[in-house]
């Protein structure tokens, strides 16, 4: 459960990857920079296009780029948040992590940069990861990456306990800029960024789905494993 920039990834297995902005920045400004990163997870994913292909939405490129079976990843689970974002993914292709993340990253750096006449790095440094390497850490990471944004509406909800448990609730219901939406099938365009067969089938139904994540909110031990590992992330890009 180690992070390490220098992982070497084993196909097959599920790893989360994640990265923020330099200096914790803001890396999303606005709707329209979350639905290009959206974008670019879908377009990066096909191992044949170059990055310069940005300039088109998700719904345009899904009718243009149909999803081919030489993607370079499985996304089986994502969360975008204003200064950072999550992966649950597996290779499809030798070296298809490093390909896409790289890919991704560069792609969306040339677009914010543009958008906001700025120049140099957007993100710090190499994306991080963790190998979720048994069932255990597997469920916790789904959980962990998918009640992201609770951060939004209660900053310190993990510290010190959720407030208003049916507003935290409606709000994951609310968010788009995550897999947890896909997980309740919700039928949109983002659908077709998430391989669902990529995760074990700890699942039966979306309702049992929700309420394994919801479970982690009412929980003192859980949500302090979640912090936890808030932490540990924060401690590993301050590196």
């Amino acid at each position: 459960m180690s992070m390490s920039r220098m992982i070497k990834f084993a196909p097959k297995e599920l790893y989360h990857l994640y990265n923020r902005g330099t200096e914790k920045r803001d890396i999303f400004m606005s709707s329209k920079d979350y639905e290009r990163f959206l974008a670019l997870m879908y377009i990066c994913n096909q191992s044949e296009e170059p990055v310069r292909i940005i300039r088109k939405e998700l719904p345009e490129l899904v009718k243009i780029y149909p999803r081919k079976e030489n993607e370079l990843i499985e996304i089986a689970a994502y969360c975008l948040m204003p200064n950072h974002f999550h992966l649950l993914a597996k290779e499809r292709q030798a070296d298809g992590i490093s390909r896409f993340m790289h890919k991704i990253t560069t792609a969306y750096t040339m677009y914010f940069n543009k958008k906001f006449e700025r120049t140099g790095s957007l993100f710090q440094g190499t994306f991080k990861s963790t190998h979720a390497s048994n069932d255990r850490y597997l469920k916790y990471l789904i959980s962990y990456i998918h009640l992201n944004p609770v951060k939004i509406i209660e900053p310190e909800w993990k510290e010190i306990g959720i407030s208003d448990l049916r507003q935290a609730e409606k709000h994951l219901d609310n968010y788009k800029y995550s897999s947890y939406l896909d997980y309740q099938n919700k039928k949109r365009v983002e659908n077709n960024i998430v391989d669902k067969d990529a995760l074990p089938k700890y699942f039966k139904s979306s309702v049992d789905f929700k309420k394994s994540i919801i479970e982690w909110l009412s929980y003192p031990h859980a949500r302090l494993s979640l912090a936890e590992t808030a932490r540990s992330e924060n401690s590993e890009e301050s590196r």
